[in-house]
């Protein structure tokens, strides 16, 4: 792995792994030159060698380097201290033994062997090389030889490197000149080692993570902890959603009256309208869900909020297409964080539905008449009514966490448990598919989720997510962090002024340009940085070419006929994580938030087509079709005509429309070819509204906005257009 972009001779600190494939095979002859045993040599190369550099100056000035060697494979670690003045020292190494070594900086021009002057990469030549120049101490060792090394940067395969040259003679003259590439692994940060006011303060905290935690690193301690986890998560989900009847669940949205006239002449398809009493249960945050288009009540229409109308009278009446959750948390006969179970009356007609705000929702007034309308009741027989979607959040950050600081798996395996547990968190709590959780649609997207984040593994997550495994805690933060608030979408970016990008969706809502621009902004700072740390490695372009290809079939499918390019929130991540391939605390970061969002959209909505129909983008936007237009208006109705002998008229049909639908109040009160409709069946003491569409075939257009007749008998002109 590259070393930071940053990162020069000056100052070498941090933690090193031999790359035994970039590296010279030749090691072990000159570990056998040297007088190492057969034993050692061989445990040695199925080892990882690990260097753990503190590079500083002393008080004069002075540069020292010391390096703890860790080795896999049985062999114990020592500890070298460097001075960099160019003189002698002896020393007695348990793998070498007696050796004579000094060590300085020196320009690359003042050696005079080739190997050992490069090629470096122009700022450690201008910085100066690290020369160690190591020879045994014959009358002690037995043994002759002599290693000669410069240490610096170079440039493998397009990657800043730590790399050591070293230029070996052995005790028959061999000559081995070999070189030692290293992969960077950043320094933790949570080990402290600095010096304030002359004193040196040292708190290795990850270390003594380490070393505390290290018997409980056992893989069998895990898959029983692992098997111990699923069999917990299952009674958890169970208790969340399948101890109540299903058939008393009900979503966020859910309504008696559905929208314009799609409960059919006088609304009967919704019916019946009273008499009838129902046992609910809803989930938790549903004072979150709002109306995406704006939605039509009277003459007023609401937009980016639930729907609410009614509940201000003293028994609480809601129109019967208010949002039952969200009225019930206005009504406090459930908790916005619990959810929980009600019961309601529906009473049919119901006149003057009265606004009023309660636990953080308004509602909108209604002042007519509506065949829909319900009360709460005070009790309800239904059992296991809280949502739980809080306790396992908690009980999931904490056994995410501990698989990052305590159990501490293979990097592969923690990366499957974070896709595992991310992806059924979101199926089964934070934002089921239910209710109850549908799981065979969950299974449906579960397979191809794991390809795609197999591909993640291999494009990004396996150069970065081993780099900190010596740092379990600021692993545990960095990917965390970004982790759950991906995961928790729906209440993280969802609470943005942004639903979907599209150029109709950003002139709806205020604050949806301006969000989109601080956005970008950030996006593009963060991807500038991004580009800086892939130049430095020399694969920027290798990636800019990828990019570049996949811009151009992105933009051939932006042009297909008849269709939209839709980026989902899933697809984001597939076009960001390969480019944060590269061991940096932001890569970490980046790679956490991203999966969340992938797993997110993938569990919560599925794999939604990249190119969708207008249709499937308008969901129950107008549609853009035709209005017809009202004869009447306010110069010419005849408010001195009795009530019961109004008529209210419009213009004939034009092509390609074979009716009209009226609605009266909300509610269709006519359809049919006709170019008038009586009064003489309202009330003449209560205010009316109304809309008309176009017909074709039984299916209507887009309705115009409310035409409004006051009891005072003046009336009041539609605004254009739809509604």
């Amino acid at each position: 792995m590259a070393v930071p972009s940053d990162f020069t001779v000056l100052d070498i600190s941090g933690k090193f792994v031999m790359n035994k494939t970039l590296s010279d095979q030749r090691t072990d002859t000159i570990l056998q030159l040297q007088g190492v045993s057969w034993l050692k040599r061989k445990a040695i190369s199925i080892g990882t060698i690990t260097l753990a550099i503190k590079h500083y100056k002393d008080e004069d000035g002075v540069e020292h380097i010391d390096i703890d060697q860790t080795l896999t494979g049985g062999i114990p670690g020592t500890r070298e201290t460097r001075t960099l003045w160019w003189k002698e020292r002896q020393n007695e190494d348990h793998l070498f033994g007696a050796v004579i070594g000094k060590s300085r900086r020196v320009k690359a021009e003042e050696l005079d062997i080739p190997f050992l002057q490069g090629p470096w990469t122009a700022d450690t030549l201008e910085h100066g090389l690290i020369q160690s120049y190591v020879e045994s101490d014959t009358p002690k060792s037995g043994t002759t030889w002599i290693a000669n090394q410069t240490w610096g940067i170079e440039e493998i395969d397009g990657e800043r490197r730590y790399v050591r040259h070293v230029k070996f003679t052995g005790p028959k003259a061999e000559d081995i000149e070999a070189k030692l590439v290293y992969d960077y692994a950043p320094a933790p940060l949570f080990n402290i080692d600095i010096r304030v006011a002359g004193r040196h303060i040292v708190l290795p905290i990850e270390t003594i993570i380490i070393k505390t935690t290290r018997p409980l690193t056992s893989p069998w301690i895990f898959i029983i902890l692992a098997a111990a986890y699923i069999i917990g998560f299952a009674f958890f989900a169970r208790a969340q959603s399948f101890l109540t009847p299903p058939s008393s669940f009900i979503g966020c949205t859910s309504t008696f009256y559905l929208a314009n006239n799609q409960c059919g002449q006088d609304g009967d398809g919704c019916g019946p309208f009273d008499a009838s009493s129902f046992d609910f249960r809803c989930p938790a945050q549903c004072d979150n869900v709002i109306l995406q288009n704006p939605r039509t009540v009277g003459n007023e229409q609401i937009v980016f909020k639930p729907l609410l109308v009614g509940g201000g009278d003293v028994n609480m009446t809601y129109r019967g297409d208010s949002f039952i959750c969200a009225a019930a948390i206005q009504a406090g006969v459930i908790s916005q964080q619990k959810g929980g179970c009600g019961s309601l009356n529906l009473i049919g007609n119901f006149t003057n539905f009265l606004p009023f705000t309660s636990h953080g929702l308004t509602s909108i007034g209604f002042p007519t008449v509506f065949p829909s309308a319900f009360q709460f009741l005070g009790s309800t027989s239904l059992s296991h009514c809280a949502d739980l979607r809080n306790e396992a959040l908690v009980f999931n950050v904490l056994v995410t966490s501990a698989l990052f600081i305590i159990l501490r798996p293979k990097s592969i395996v923690l990366y499957w448990c974070l896709v595992c547990i991310g992806f059924w968190h979101v199926i089964l709590f934070s934002q089921p598919t239910g209710p109850p959780p549908k799981l065979d649609v969950a299974f449906e997207s579960f397979l191809p989720v794991l390809f795609i984040a197999y591909a993640f593994w291999r494009l990004g997550f396996r150069f970065v997510m081993p780099a900190f495994r010596g740092a379990p805690l600021e692993a545990c933060i960095l990917y965390l962090s970004g982790y759950w608030v991906g995961v928790l979408n729906n209440l993280t970016f969802d609470k943005l002024p942004l639903s979907r990008l599209t150029s109709s969706d950003l002139g709806k809502r205020n604050g949806a340009i301006t969000t989109l621009v601080v956005m970008l902004v950030i996006i593009v700072i963060l991807a500038i940085n991004q580009v800086r740390v892939i130049r430095k490695t020399g694969w920027l372009p290798y990636y800019a070419g990828w990019y570049i290809a996949g811009g151009l079939v992105t933009l051939v499918l932006a042009l297909l006929p008849g269709l939209e390019l839709r980026l989902h929130h899933y697809i984001i991540p597939m076009i960001i994580i390969p480019g944060t391939a590269f061991p940096t605390r932001l890569s970490a970061i980046y790679q956490g938030l991203l999966l969340g969002l992938f797993l997110n959209g993938t569990a919560a909505f599925g794999l939604d087509s990249i190119l969708q129909t207008p249709d499937d983008l308008r969901q129950d936007a107008p549609l853009g079709s035709d209005l017809p237009v009202w004869s009447t208006n306010s110069t010419n109705y005849n408010s001195s005509i009795p009530f019961a002998n109004q008529l209210i008229f419009w213009d004939p049909l034009i092509p390609n429309w074979d009716g009209f639908a009226l609605l009266v109040d909300d509610v269709q009160r006519y359809a049919g070819p006709a170019l008038n409709f009586s009064l003489a069946s309202l009330n003449a003491s209560l205010p009316h509204f109304f809309r008309l569409a176009y017909t074709s075939m039984g299916s209507s257009g887009d309705f115009t906005k409310a035409a409004t007749l006051w009891p005072n008998g003046t009336w009041v002109d539609p605004l254009p257009g739809p509604s």
